[in-house]
């Protein structure tokens, strides 16, 4: 099975600016724009997703049984992978 997100709707800066309501309202169903200027795409218009709130017993519970974190050996490791070397590269 293929999930794939519809195209952006192209649009021109003019009927951004003309028809703003109309747009909102699309973007409020979930639909997609990109912004055109004299034919060249200069912007991406998308619905924002909506936040989920979960509750903090709910986050706890799944983190119950999860293996505890040790901040001292995560700065360890994170330095080991990481060059924390001041020296300008250039």
């Amino acid at each position: 099975m293929c999930y794939t997100k519809p195209m952006p709707r192209r649009i021109t800066q003019r009927e951004l600016r003309n028809d703003s309501g109309r747009i909102m309202r699309a973007l409020d169903k979930g639909q997609s724009f990109t912004v055109t200027r004299n034919g060249v795409p200069v912007a991406e218009l998308v619905p924002v997703r909506p936040r989920v709130f979960v509750p903090a017993e709910t986050a706890l519970t799944a983190f119950r049984h999860a293996p505890r974190v040790s901040g001292k050996r995560l700065r360890r490791d994170l330095d080991s992978l990481v060059s924390q070397d001041p020296t300008p590269r250039g």
